[in-house]
């Protein structure tokens, strides 16, 4: 897989009838190892390990419904009482974060109505919180760790 910008982790990953598996420390279960996954998973290890983000409060591909169809985010965040605060969408390494992306996170948004958003290819990453009151974002230099987003 791809060197992301992000620090280096280990991870257990198999191969069975020619595809490869990584153990999603979240799920706590097997999941093909696509590149999309690879983002994930290294950037789910470095908010847990780097950022100190509680694995018990990440929710990975968490279904929703919006418009009456079922949807799901890659991955939310819940501060200490059950509320989402943090929405993340990962793609592929090779997957230019656009206007796109911008729109189907937002999109998500809807329904969740978290605080912050992340999107990352494993190669630039961008987190913004939501000025809901002047109707737009502002983004942070680098991400911030969980008690930034969860402080009042």
């Amino acid at each position: 897989m791809k060197r992301l910008n992000l620090p280096t982790y280990s991870f257990n990953i198999k191969l069975i009838e020619q595809r490869k598996y990584i153990f999603d420390f979240i799920r706590k279960k097997f999941v093909i190892l696509t590149p999309e996954e690879w983002v994930r998973q290294n950037f789910l290890r470095y908010l847990v390990e780097e950022k100190k983000y509680p694995v018990s409060l990440i929710f990975v591909e968490k279904e929703f419904k919006l418009n009456n169809l079922s949807k799901r985010s890659d991955a939310v965040v819940y501060d200490r009482i059950g509320r989402p605060v943090l929405m993340m969408e990962f793609k592929a390494p090779e997957v230019s974060i656009d206007q796109n992306v911008f729109d189907q996170i937002a999109r998500y948004n809807l329904e969740l109505q978290v605080k912050y958003l992340i999107i990352s290819n494993g190669m630039g990453h961008y987190c913004c919180k939501i000025n809901s009151k002047e109707r737009n974002y502002i983004f942070f230099k680098e991400i911030p760790g969980f008690d930034q987003i969860i402080a009042k």
